[in-house]
């Protein structure tokens, strides 16, 4: 059985389904493709589905033309119906993984994937799941659901988990060169899992010796984020009381060669993994009556930027003699990060309900993102800012620090900016800037 599958991986007649269509799945999708494989991918948004057998991209790290030539070509195509996975030799798991509102781990697309999967599995199926998760969920969720079908893993078909490793808006790296973990249930799971790609990826796969492993690595990468990221804005609000240039010390403390990586704070976390992520092991690590002190005391400070964003933004319309209440603020950016068009768990969200609720008059303008959702509800921003409406607001607050702004004739007409992301940094007068 594991033989016949590597087989088919290897000579590329192995059919491929990709199940969610997201930032994850469609470049994982199109990478598939490229390489010979006939690509399915299944989304149960229909939009989508439309979207990708018409050739037009959606995702911004997913190359417009490759997309068109793959779907043209007939290598690549999408669906909506999961019977598609009666006919594949291998399926991969892209979907979502949000928290709750009590900030407790849903898995419930995870498991709803798999039980639709255990209704039309075969004998000599790959299954990975690439969906970040807490550890024990490919073992003690995944496994437990696909071997209903009555198919038991390591023998009859092959469940491994593969963290994905995506970076929005990376110019080096792309999920075709980014380093793979694969952890399989047993190592014929493995070995099949690696198999896969190896021939679709041009980079190292690490064989991890379990799926708990591999699961465990991805919450270490991004905690590890998410921990040094708290540190440097906790430096950065006591530089803010100490009158301290937070980014002038981060340059002065990156000139040492050694055991010294710098960071840079913000005005919060944003995007799907890094503000998640640690939420994951803080809920199954109370399974094993632990409390990850330092993980929770690092997801709160983070979470704490965007009130003190606010703060200080009330303190330097206060300099002016306004108060936030009735103040024009042109607000850049929404997307959580430059030159992106993603905005899941983006700071800026949070920061515009605040500043609303004090009663600011908000122009929000992000080239990336023209309309987006907040509060169930959605959102236009504006087209562009001039250079009459720069002067006319009372304050210019910088999120996300995107090349395409007009820093210059930002510069030369506010009467004031709030840069919480050093995107001025290039000017030597620094006058009417505020830093972070």
């Amino acid at each position: 059985m594991k033989e016949q599958l590597i087989k088919k991986i290897k000579d590329k007649s192995a059919e491929i389904a990709v199940i969610g269509l997201g930032y994850v799945g469609l470049p994982l999708a199109v990478e598939k493709a490229k390489v010979g494989y006939h690509v399915t991918g299944f989304d149960v948004n229909a939009q989508k589905v439309d979207l990708v057998n018409k050739g037009i991209n959606y995702i911004g790290d997913v190359v417009d033309d490759d997309l068109k030539q793959l779907v043209s070509s007939g290598k690549l195509s999408a669906t909506a119906n999961f019977d598609v996975v009666k006919e594949m030799d291998c399926v991969a798991i892209c979907v979502p993984t949000p928290l709750d509102k009590y900030r407790q781990p849903d898995i419930s697309y995870v498991q709803a994937s798999a039980i639709e999967i255990s209704k039309r599995m075969h004998k000599g199926m790959l299954i990975v799941l690439e969906s970040t998760t807490y550890p024990g969920t490919t073992e003690e969720v995944m496994r437990p659901i696909l071997e209903e079908s009555g198919l038991k893993c390591g023998e009859d078909f092959f469940l491994a988990f593969s963290p994905e490793r995506i970076d929005p808006g990376n110019k080096i790296y792309k999920t075709k060169n980014t380093p793979k973990v694969v952890g399989g249930i047993t190592a014929a799971c493995t070995e099949v899992a690696a198999t896969l790609y190896e021939n679709v990826l041009e980079t190292e796969i690490f064989r991890a010796t379990s799926p708990a492993v591999a699961e465990m690595e991805k919450i270490l990468e991004n905690t590890y984020r998410n921990i040094n990221i708290a540190l440097i804005n906790e430096m950065a609000m006591l530089c803010d009381r100490m009158n301290i240039d937070i980014w002038e010390v981060v340059d002065a403390a990156s000139t040492k060669p050694y055991g010294f990586q710098p960071f840079y704070p913000g005005p919060g976390l944003g995007g799907h993994c890094i503000p998640i992520d640690p939420y994951y092991l803080s809920w199954k690590a109370r399974e094993y009556d632990y409390s990850i002190r330092l993980i929770e005391t690092s997801g709160e400070i983070n979470e704490s930027m965007p009130n003190f964003v606010v703060e200080k933004a009330s303190r330097i319309l206060n300099g002016f003699k306004k108060s936030v209440n009735g103040a024009n603020i042109i607000l850049l950016g929404v997307a959580y990060k430059s030159d992106i068009d993603d905005y899941r768990e983006s700071p800026s969200l949070k920061i515009i309900e605040l500043l609303e609720e004090m009663g600011a008059n908000l122009t929000i303008y992000d080239p990336h993102i023209k309309e987006f959702k907040l509060a169930g509800k959605m959102r236009q921003g504006a087209d562009g800012i001039t250079e009459k409406e720069v002067a006319d607001a009372d304050l210019v607050l910088l999120l996300t620090n995107h090349t395409a702004y007009d820093y210059a004739m930002i510069k030369k007409n506010a009467k004031a900016i709030f840069d919480t992301k050093n995107g001025f940094k290039g000017f030597e007068n620094r006058d009417k800037i505020w830093l972070l």
